[in-house]
């Protein structure tokens, strides 16, 4: 902790940042801003998990991309991830982001389809890995096992496996996405068995550097430890809703280049 801030002033700084970002307009530089185009639950959660998929790099390309894929799913994700003929499919290999490709996109759109057709849909395979041992790790574990249960992918890099230590910041940001529901119109707040007093900080380099900057992060590396550090003292300061935090860590280090 700074020697210049008590825990009460840090919280009031903090709650402070994310009165100022979490709001309607973080909408319009965001990746968030690609599901919030759909209406149906089903095209939200796949269109946010594809966009959240896709969600490093530059923030205008990684939406400009993500736009791009939803107009080769004819803006219809969950019609074309139950439906898209062999032909269709083939249409995917055009697409590229950094070193996630065609190959990749067609192996996510067969496993989506495995999900949606045979276990109820993504939001129930996060449900029932959060209720194994009621947790945010064991629900992104057993989504990585069902996820990779089909035969064909080429890599296994662009979901990242929590059992191996990884900070899995991109599917944390999309739990954050699908559970989180406050006031402000950001989240979605869609799902509601996991709560999100159990939500996971989306760790990055910016929320990391900051996080150790505040004195909220020991730990040098952004792994799952990291983590699960940084969430636990987040959780001291709001402990209903600790990932809110998300927009102060990410606003600071992205915004105020703090």
């Amino acid at each position: 902790m700074p020697a210049s801030l008590s825990k009460s002033d840090l919280k009031d700084f903090l709650d402070e940042k994310v009165e100022r970002y979490n709001q309607p307009e973080f909408i319009e530089t965001d990746p968030i801003q690609v599901p919030k185009q759909f209406t149906e639950k089903e095209n939200i959660e796949i269109a946010g998990f594809l966009a959240a998929t896709i969600a490093w790099g530059n923030r205008a390309a990684i939406i400009k991309n993500a736009l791009r894929l939803m107009a080769m799913l004819d803006n219809q994700p969950h019609d074309f991830v139950l439906n898209a003929s062999e032909k269709e499919l083939d249409r995917l290999q055009k697409f590229v982001h950094r070193t996630f490709n065609g190959d990749d996109c067609i192996y996510f759109i067969r496993s989506l389809r495995n999900i949606y057709k045979n276990h109820g849909g993504l939001q129930t395979v996060f449900e029932r890995g959060y209720k194994n041992e009621h947790s945010v790790k064991s629900a992104l574990a057993h989504f990585h096992s069902v996820f990779f249960e089909i035969e064909g992918e080429r890599t296994r890099k662009h979901i990242s496996n929590v059992t191996k230590g990884a900070s899995a910041k991109r599917l944390n940001m999309y739990l954050r996405w699908m559970c989180r529901n406050d006031k402000s119109g950001v989240d979605f707040g869609l799902w509601n068995e996991i709560p999100q007093s159990a939500l996971m900080l989306p760790l990055d380099v910016h929320t990391g550097n900051v996080g150790r900057k505040l004195g909220l992060l020991q730990r040098r590396s952004n792994d799952w430890k990291a983590v699960a550090e940084i969430t636990a003292t987040l959780r001291e300061f709001d402990p209903n809703d600790p990932i809110k935090y998300d927009f102060a860590l990410f606003g600071l280090g992205v915004f105020e280049k703090f």
